[in-house]
């Protein structure tokens, strides 16, 4: 695969003018209408026995995909795909797999904001340890526009 770099060297050594200005153009035009707006986010809904099953009467009668259901109840594609592969949150059963790790979440974040004991506390080093292939904070990711 060729990069827009070389694409441009390649039209600038053949000598195709109007190409190079063509090429120009569009960047110009794509500069203009690019906009820096924040990702969209949907807060999600509070996964529900019904909410479930109604996600799996989307499924069933209609051929909308797990991510335009999820987009349509407002909930994430995940929890989508964990009520219809794996049968989640059909019931409101206390002892259920799901239902144990949000209680085990909710006890963990109420953990962190109280004072931790002596014997909790863990030391951490002052400069954080980067995982093997992670890049340096800083770096920036380049688009076709930089070029």
């Amino acid at each position: 695969m060729t990069t827009l770099k070389e694409f441009e060297d390649a039209l600038r050594e053949q000598g195709m003018h109007m190409a190079l200005a063509i090429l120009q153009r569009l960047r110009e035009r794509d500069r203009e209408k690019r906009s820096v707006t924040p990702g969209r986010r949907i807060a999600g809904r509070r996964m529900t026995p019904e909410l479930a099953r109604e996600i799996l009467e989307l499924h069933a009668t209609t051929e909308m995909t797990q991510q335009e259901i999820a987009f349509a109840l407002g909930v994430n594609q995940g929890r989508v795909n964990e009520v219809i592969k794996r049968g989640k949150w059909l019931d409101e059963n206390p002892a259920a797999p799901e239902a144990l790790a949000r209680d085990r979440a909710k006890a963990r974040m109420a953990g962190r904001t109280g004072r931790k004991t002596a014997g909790t506390q863990k030391t951490r080093s002052a400069t954080p340890k980067r995982r093997q292939g992670q890049k340096p904070a800083g770096q920036g990711q380049l688009t076709l526009g930089d070029l």
